[in-house]
């Protein structure tokens, strides 16, 4: 198995995206990119500590491709909106990927060069950061799976 972790707004439609892809074997929210301590939702959405709402993705890669779940994260947000998705906003909604190897780096800058090149947002600049994967911070058992646990749609818009 291997695991990719994108943020791109609130985590939970970020997750049930993902859930709906052939090949994720599970997708875990949680919190990356800010001080590397544990952290749980009541200081994240402050916007204070840094961290970015995330969801890990475990994958078969002989199922699912990396790229294509890269595909998923770019339709699933605006990578052109600066700290915010909707009406969530702080850096802790940011467009971002976690790279976990020198591929994978590689690939989402690839990605992310072709998105630009696409126009697909014409003159908006594309803010989605790629950065190296850090401490990763499971978040609280009521954010796991919360749209389903509680019949709700997905919050995200696609693009």
């Amino acid at each position: 198995m291997a695991v990719a972790t994108f943020g791109a707004g609130c985590f939970w439609g970020v997750e049930y995206f993902f859930r709906e892809v052939e090949g994720v074997i599970d997708c875990t929210c949680g919190y990356m990119g800010g001080k590397d301590h544990y952290t749980r939702y009541q200081e994240v959405k402050t916007g204070t500590t840094g961290h970015a709402e995330v969801v890990q993705v475990e994958y078969d890669p002989n199922i699912v491709s990396f790229d294509d779940l890269l595909n998923v994260f770019w339709q699933n947000h605006n990578p052109t909106s600066l700290n915010q998705q909707g009406g969530d906003i702080g850096n802790q909604y940011r467009s971002t990927i976690f790279y976990h190897d020198k591929l994978q780096k590689q690939q989402a800058e690839d990605s992310k060069l072709a998105l630009i090149k696409s126009q697909k947002w014409g003159a908006r600049q594309v803010v989605t950061e790629i950065v190296p994967c850090q401490q990763f911070h499971q978040a609280e058992e009521y954010h796991q799976d919360y749209l389903a646990k509680n019949d709700l749609p997905s919050c995200h818009i696609s693009y």
